[in-house]
């Protein structure tokens, strides 16, 4: 993936997910800790550095938080210096839905779970080699498994 699919599939369509998971508010609310739940399901956003997750870079796997669908591998986080764990690329290209948010009266690139539309977080044009891209991603929406 690149910038420009990545703001063709925010602005057109994303690709169809793995699976779906869907389930009400109430289901969401009752299964979820409160801060997971407004950052996922409510579009939050935690505050930065507010995770010790952003200096871990043990290998292994993270996953969305509320339907456990395999996100991320530890292989591409990096330290972004914004105070989100940061990522290049996810897993797999269905995983990661994209969104045009112009909450801020710009333009940026949300992410989701394609699976169960968790918000994640952003994703931004200005990340390392191979790929460019910064995929600025709340800690509490995300679990590391082994």
């Amino acid at each position: 993936m690149n910038w420009e699919e990545i703001v063709t599939r925010a602005r057109n369509g994303n690709s169809a997910p793995p699976r779906r998971v869907e389930k009400s508010e109430a289901q969401w609310k009752s299964e979820l800790d409160e801060d997971v739940f407004y950052v996922t399901r409510k579009s939050g956003t935690e505050r930065p550095f507010s995770s010790d997750s952003c200096a871990l870079f043990e290998p292994g796997i993270y996953q969305c938080a509320c339907c456990k669908t395999h996100l991320f591998d530890a292989q591409t986080k990096f330290d972004s210096g914004s105070g989100w764990p940061s990522f290049t690329d996810p897993i797999e290209e269905n995983v990661v839905a994209y969104h045009s948010d112009r909450s801020l009266f710009v333009e940026r690139i949300e992410a989701t779970c394609a699976v169960c539309d968790a918000h994640l977080g952003h994703v931004f044009p200005d990340g390392p080699p191979p790929t460019g891209l910064r995929y600025c991603m709340n800690a509490v929406a995300l679990e590391k498994v082994d």
